[in-house]
């Protein structure tokens, strides 16, 4: 269940920045403006945090990351050390670590060679032995087959249903608007240049807009006559009943992954395991997504059904006319639950002490998912004024409040916090695939 949000009921005329979409990367872009004294209006057509900002795992986390990331990632970190200090209440953030278990010499090579970044970046990541691995599970088994693990000692995690909403309410206190269950149906131009959003309420007029919207922006640009290579897939996740905390890291593993949890239980889920409903973009892109495609077509589940005509397929509308964002004001896919009873098989074989552990809830989200893996935040060439924040492609709860960021750095023209031209839209304008570096 969701914190409660109050939104705010009587629509301004004006505004500095409007935001569209009320997810990590748009609440924590509305606590930066309000912070800055930066009048600024959030729209978020369901509510705070209903889609994959509350469906995640709640890593937050430097280790693994593509080199692209990690400057954006170490910022991100130091910004959840201030919003941990300024929310008046508990959103379940804990200096855990996060432990990459390698099963076979190829992972324990990968996470090898990972290491460079983190020597690079000055993180303290380092490298565990079989035994010091056993020592951190509480384990000691003759002949384990991990043969070592990938360890960060500084990594976080928190409960994302509690930190969104709780980030949401602190951007209120600093001034922001919130308007829960508004939809905005598109921009407000005026010769070329972002002027406004049109909302179900009415107009607004702002000098810019951020468009947070998650798996919606593609749908929004569409209809603006913009083209942006983003697919949604869906990846189902569970938590468990309480049982003991044998350590404080989150683990990662092929098989499953799992984070303790502030009610005493784990969410547990498998990176690799998702599914890609077919609509009308993935043809369109397909020559950009073809790489990622062709990496991990064993354990991605491709699917023709019903949502080739759903909310995310091709859609136009005029701004007097309902939308998409009002017809599904939050996206509920269902989770796989005969591959979540697997999971749980694997993760008690992996974790001795889940041995008791019962499915207590399962639940899945839809990820906005980028070529390379890499969010795009910048501005759009075609449309000045309008600022991206999008396609944190399933690893952007650590990463929000660093996107919120710099995104409203960019709308606002002020200094950034890291360069932000790895992230730009533009990066998609050749003709040829990109391939992220992160580590798997």
């Amino acid at each position: 269940m969701l914190d409660i949000v109050q939104s705010d009921q009587s629509l301004p005329n004006y505004a500095t920045v409007a935001i569209i979409g009320g997810g990590i990367a748009g609440v924590a872009a509305a606590i930066f403006l309000s912070k800055a004294g930066i009048p600024s209006v959030l729209f978020e057509k369901g509510r705070i945090a209903a889609e994959q900002s509350s469906r995640n795992w709640g890593w937050i986390r430097k280790q693994g990351r593509d080199v692209k990331e990690l400057p954006l990632m170490i910022e991100s970190e130091r910004l959840w050390r201030e919003i941990v200090e300024e929310v008046d209440e508990d959103i379940g953030y804990r200096v855990g670590g996060v432990t990459y278990l390698a099963q076979t010499e190829a992972e324990l090579a990968l996470r090898e060679s990972w290491m460079v970044n983190a020597t690079d970046f000055g993180l303290d990541s380092r490298m565990l032995s079989t035994d010091e691995v056993q020592a951190l599970l509480g384990i000691n088994t003759p002949g384990c087959n991990i043969r070592g693990a990938l360890y960060t000692p500084s990594d976080a995690y928190a409960e994302p249903a509690r930190a969104v909403p709780a980030m949401a309410r602190l951007a209120s206190c600093y001034g922001a608007q919130i308007f829960e269950g508004v939809a905005v149906r598109g921009l407000y131009l005026e010769a070329g240049k972002v002027r406004g959003v049109v909302t179900e309420l009415g107009l607004l007029r702002c000098e810019s807009v951020i468009l947070a919207g998650g798996i919606w922006s593609r749908t929004l640009l569409e209809n603006e006559g913009l083209s942006l290579p983003q697919l949604a897939v869906r990846a189902s996740a569970m938590r468990t009943s309480p049982v003991t905390h044998f350590a404080t890291s989150t683990f990662g593993a092929s098989g499953a992954s799992i984070r303790p949890r502030a009610d005493g239980g784990y969410t547990v889920a498998r990176a690799s395991a998702i599914q890609f409903d077919l609509i009308p973009a993935a043809f369109k892109h397909f020559f950009s997504f073809f790489p990622i495609l062709q990496s991990r077509w064993g354990s991605i589940k491709v699917r023709a059904a019903a949502s080739f005509f759903g909310p995310l397929g091709r859609h136009r509308w005029a701004m007097d006319e309902t939308t998409p964002f009002e017809i599904a004001r939050v996206m509920e896919p269902e989770p796989d639950k005969r591959l979540l009873a697997e999971v749980l098989k694997t993760a008690k074989t992996l974790y001795p002490q889940l041995a008791e552990a019962n499915l207590v809830e399962a639940w899945a989200g839809m990820i906005d998912v980028m070529p390379d893996e890499i969010p795009v935040i910048g501005p759009v060439a075609e449309v000045p004024g309008l600022v991206l924040a999008t396609g944190l492609s399933g690893h952007g709860f650590g990463l929000g409040p660093g996107v919120g960021k710099l995104a409203a750095q960019i709308a606002t023209e002020a200094r950034t916090l890291v360069d932000p031209l790895v992230f730009a839209k533009a990066r998609f304008d050749r003709d040829s695939p990109v391939i992220s570096q992160a580590a798997r």
